[in-house]
């Protein structure tokens, strides 16, 4: 039946009006049924034929075909004809959720109006008109009113399905009419632009195979709509981080990756998410992510970004609370290991040894949180004196500490000496725990085989301060400082496998503690520097220079 009506050629007008009525009501009653081809034939020649088709004629076949219009792509062509005929058709058509979703970006504002008019919408129709904004719908014009048919025949946008305009009512009165019935059921969207400038909590996302976000509920769309997850954003740009890419190239699901919005006070900002692939039911291809995203929690802040003032104290009230039980389970594996209230089996002292082992491991990290929460919240800024220590001795003990580790990871550590002495103002045990944690930061991310190299270094033109060079591993050798400062930040750029204490803190909290004797942590492209203040005097340097010469 479609072929033949596309092979005949319409002679006249009588001929095109017959062959826009056959094929619109074809396609109203089987379109679902048809193949790709004939559908895409159908709807080329009723765009071909529209122009010759009188408006009048294209009203009735639309309030014909209306109330068993289920076919979209029709639904679509006719919503995008004059207002006359489209909210006709746009007032009873009856589809599915996914499909009018998919077709509201393609209308005109008129159609939109006419949509957010209706009651018996799916609630997720409302709430894509919603994320258009009121500015995206229009009340009709005056020329719509003007029409080939008499007033009766023309249908309010607003109207229920079975009002019409009373005969001899004026253009103008009746366009009054409309206005006012507009302000009296425009509330939904109304309230949704009003809403539209309070901080946003959480939104709704959806891609396409390519991983380019294409769909939207809950945030302005101009801030997410054609941002990629399969790749990552650097240097602060709009995007995902890396969690996102890793899992959207093993097509698996996205946990609280990180999504960065630019736009107004309500979508800027940092952005948690979690999605998951789907695939088409039919042919098993790959469609997409579709997902949630929400705003971050304090805890999952990132370095650099602003805290609350009491943010210190919080947390050194939450290591104090560690503390207690971990003591008391240390101190009760301590007994049983001890075998101080009797025989105790081999298995059980063996296990009450893990125990205690762990439990030390577990209090050195919150030593680490709680030096990193004393740090942080000092105002600081002028260093205290600080010791004289020698920070060659601190780098050999910390070679020596780290043997087992750098035997289990297979990794060789070198690291030489250039100049000297390597006196410098810090405290023992801070020196210990900066240089020991860099280093074990290091070497946990080299790979298996690897050779991690250094340098301590104190020379003449630089007699102020210390130098501890470590070339980056491999892993990490084009990552960016803002990577290796995010505790959320894995080298292999896949889901968050990372320890406890990850890179980003471990880096951080060097830094930190550098910064409260005088020094700081460099990244650089090719090293990490360890900067410290040097006890070496002036004088001391330049001698030693000449001898050496």
């Amino acid at each position: 039946m479609i072929a033949t009506i596309l092979r005949q050629a319409p002679a006249d007008d009588r001929a095109c009006i017959a062959a826009w009525r056959q094929l619109s009501d074809i396609l109203a009653q089987r379109g679902n049924q048809l193949d790709d081809d004939d559908i895409r034939r159908s709807l080329h020649a009723l765009a071909v034929l529209r122009p010759r088709i009188p408006e009048s004629v294209r009203r009735d076949c639309a309030r014909a075909i209306a109330r068993h219009g289920r076919f979209a792509p029709l639904v679509a062509l006719y919503a995008n004809d004059v207002a006359a005929v489209s909210a006709i058709m746009l007032r009873d058509a009856r589809l599915p959720e996914a499909d009018w979703l998919a077709m509201l970006p393609a209308t005109s504002a008129m159609a939109r109006s006419v949509l957010a008019g209706r009651t018996d919408l799916p609630s997720g129709v409302y709430r894509a008109l919603a994320s258009l904004g009121s500015a995206s719908m229009a009340l009709p014009q005056p020329a719509a009113m003007t029409q080939e048919t008499a007033p009766a025949e023309v249908v309010p946008l607003y109207a229920a399905p079975d009002a019409a305009v009373e005969n001899g009512t004026s253009q103008i009165s009746e366009l009054v009419r409309r206005i006012d019935k507009f302000q009296s059921t425009r509330g939904q969207p109304a309230a949704a632009a009003r809403l539209s400038n309070a901080p946003r909590a959480a939104f709704m996302f959806e891609t396409g195979p390519d991983g380019v976000i294409q769909w939207v509920d809950g945030v302005t769309r101009g801030a997410v709509i054609g941002l990629s997850i399969a790749e990552a954003a650097f240097g602060g740009e709009p995007g995902t981080d890396g969690v996102a890419a890793g899992g959207f190239r093993q097509r698996a699901e996205i946990l609280n990756a990180r999504m960065m919005l630019e736009g107004t006070p309500a979508d800027a900002g940092e952005w948690r998410f979690s999605a998951l692939p789907w695939f088409d039911p039919a042919t098993g291809q790959f469609r997409g992510y579709r997902g949630s995203a929400r705003r971050p929690n304090r805890s999952e802040t990132p370095y650099g970004r602003p805290v609350a003032e009491d943010s210190g104290d919080s947390i050194r009230q939450l290591i104090h609370e560690l503390r207690s039980p971990l003591n008391a389970i240390s101190g009760f594996a301590q007994i049983v290991a001890g075998q101080m209230f009797g025989p105790v089996s081999q298995s059980y002292r063996t296990m009450a040894d893990t125990i205690v082992t762990d439990a030390a491991s577990v209090q050195t990290i919150i030593d680490d949180l709680e030096t990193a929460a004393r740090s942080n919240s000092a105002a600081a800024i002028d260093p205290p004196p600080g010791e004289v220590v020698d920070i060659g001795a601190v780098v050999t003990q910390v070679e020596n500490d780290l043997a087992a580790l750098l035997t289990e990871q297979r990794v060789d550590l070198s690291i030489s000496r250039v100049g000297g002495p390597f006196l410098g103002l810090a405290n023992d045990a801070n020196a210990r725990r900066m240089v020991g944690r860099l280093l074990t930061a290091l070497v946990d991310v080299s790979e298996a085989g690897a050779i991690l190299v250094g340098q301590l270094v104190t020379e003449s033109q630089h007699d102020d301060m210390l130098q501890l060079r470590i070339v980056r591993p491999a892993t990490i050798r084009f990552a960016t400082a803002a990577d290796l400062l995010d505790p959320g930040f894995s080298p292999e750029g896949e889901a968050p496998g990372a320890a406890v204490l990850s890179l980003g803190f471990s880096l951080r909290l060097v830094d930190s503690l550098a910064r409260t004797v005088g020094g700081r942590l460099d990244i650089g492209h090719n090293a990490l520097t360890l900067h410290l203040r040097s006890a070496n005097s002036k004088a001391e340097v330049e001698l030693e220079a000449q001898q050496g010469e």
